[in-house]
């Protein structure tokens, strides 16, 4: 793995992580009320970001 690819890494988690809190404070504002909403639009957000999560996970680790 290169350096830009360790860094483009890193990048997608921190942006992860920021997505996902932002999701759960939603949650937490609105009692959970708009889950629903809230985890569809957090969806939308990360796959027009690149952020898709099931590539991720499908993706082998190049050396």
């Amino acid at each position: 793995m290169g350096i830009f690819d360790k860094f483009k890494s890193q990048a997608r988690n921190k942006g992860k992580q920021g997505s996902d809190t932002a999701e759960q404070r939603m949650n937490e504002r609105t009692g959970g009320k708009y889950e629903d909403q809230v985890d569809s639009g957090q969806q939308r957000a990360e796959d027009s970001l690149g952020m898709d999560r099931d590539r991720d996970r499908n993706r082998p680790e190049q050396q």
